[in-house]
């Protein structure tokens, strides 16, 4: 694993060493590489790995590939509006995202929650930069505080749970904790205490109520921001309270109903929001919130197949809310905006563009027998085990869900065509290609989807 990390360190001397004309061709090409050999390297263990630095299982083996596959994803994405700066902001651009990419692919595969605890944080510094420096728009600062706030008051009690278990237990292995069956003593408030500690999860996820954060954040971001944002960064908080579960009592389900409440209001709200948003990038913000939403239910159930379907819809949702902002930035490009009605009838121009959008939007809508749907239903599943009611609650999602899909398909791709977007550069050969890697595993994965079950 110490190979795979210092393979992913040697990128730096390409950004330095690299000169300015193949600059972005050799760090694209070093990050396939390099996203193919991690990849290769993570099956040849299995999916079962774990020394006193490293701990790879069935939760961070899938996350931790999807990491190194979105690099040099955007890496293809980021060039063609980075590349108009000077040399040596670019350099910094490449470097920051670099660093993003490792601090996430350490925390996903680090075995000490206090290591993992402090790459979770970590991962906050270049997202931060990336976002405040590349940003495009006037709030791309305020965006970069609400970020950084959030995150780190949700911190604070994690980083003192985890001190207290330490100082009681002598560890924070999750291989220890899983064969000695360390738990967490009584509480007198287990509910509370559950919420306190994953705080900083649920702000990661985010929870409904959280997630103030999160629109501005990805508005305000570069391609590259968003990208990573929506596919690894808010996975981590998933990864988060998949991986501390086993710590924790087993029946704190009867003490978060509170929770669970929220989660479920905040599947249906965000998905009912979706069709009143006009910006097409807030609306793929929330509607990644919705389901984040999902991931939440399925941690507070706790079961074998709720947690199957969040990792499920995790790596679904990391790849297709990848390629939805890849879709939008390709339409942000050509028209410099990011309203949906200004950009309708664009079907005309590029009918190989509409492909991709109907192919994202359909997998986007849980269509059958994508993983996305896998995912769904082994959480309705594990829903209506627990509650029928809940289960006929967030059922409504799957229609409002539908619905705003086919809102954001009519209101980018049909329609009458607006007089200012008659001459519009076509799609370059770069940008099909980079739809293509995102969906490509989507439906590869249809095939074995036991490689991410729990």
């Amino acid at each position: 694993m110490l190979m795979i990390i210092f393979a992913w360190l040697s990128i730096f001397f390409t950004i330095f060493l690299a000169p300015k004309k193949h600059l972005w061709a050799l760090i694209t090409g070093q990050g396939f590489f390099l996203a193919f050999f991690s990849m290769a390297w993570f099956f040849l263990q299995d999916f079962n790995f774990s020394n006193s630095l490293f701990f790879i299982d069935k939760i961070s083996g899938p996350l931790a590939i999807l990491t190194c596959w979105l690099f040099p994803l955007t890496m293809l994405a980021s060039q063609s509006k980075v590349y108009l700066e000077p040399i040596n902001r670019q350099r910094a651009y490449i470097a920051n995202s670099t660093f993003l990419q490792l601090t996430t692919l350490l925390a996903f595969t680090t075995s000490d929650l206090m290591l993992f605890f402090i790459f979770f944080e970590a991962s906050l510094v270049p997202t931060m930069i990336i976002i405040t420096r590349w940003g495009a728009q006037e709030r791309r600062l305020e965006a970069g505080m609400y970020l950084a706030f959030y995150t780190m008051l949700g911190a604070i009690p994690l980083l003192i749970w985890f001190n207290k278990f330490y100082a009681t237990h002598g560890s924070l292995l999750p291989i220890l904790t899983h064969t000695l069956y360390i738990t967490q003593t009584p509480t007198n408030y287990p509910g509370l205490f559950w919420v306190t500690f994953n705080a900083a999860f649920l702000i990661k996820l985010p929870m409904y109520c959280l997630h103030l954060w999160l629109p501005k954040a990805h508005v305000e971001a570069p391609i590259a921001g968003s990208m990573v944002l929506a596919g690894t960064l808010l996975k981590l908080g998933g990864y988060g309270i998949l991986r501390t579960s086993p710590m924790l009592q087993e029946d704190t389900l009867n003490q978060t109903l509170l929770v669970m409440l929220v989660a479920i209001l905040g599947i249906l709200a965000t998905a009912l929001l979706c069709l009143r948003l006009t910006d097409l990038k807030s609306l793929i913000a929330m509607s990644s919130v919705s389901h984040m939403n999902l991931v939440v239910a399925a941690a507070l159930i706790s079961t074998p197949w709720s947690y199957s379907g969040a990792m499920m819809m995790m790596i679904a949702h990391g790849l297709t809310s990848s390629a939805l902002f890849c879709l939008a930035n390709t339409s942000y490009e050509r028209t410099n905006s990011r309203t949906m009605i200004l950009l309708r009838g664009t079907l005309m121009i590029f009918p190989l563009a509409g492909a991709w959008w109907l192919t994202v939007m359909l997998l986007n809508m849980a269509l059958p027998p994508t993983i996305n749907f896998a995912g769904e239903v082994l959480i309705m599943a594990s829903l209506f085990n627990w509650s029928p009611i809940a289960f006929l609650i967030v059922a409504l999602n799957l229609i409002f869900t539908t619905a705003y899909t086919l809102y954001v398909l009519w209101s980018t791709q049909r329609g009458p065509l607006p007089s200012h977007i008659k001459t519009l550069f076509p799609y370059q050969i770069r940008e099909h290609l980079l739809l293509l890697l995102h969906i490509l595993p989507g439906l590869l994965l249809i095939i074995k989807p036991e490689m991410i079950f729990f």
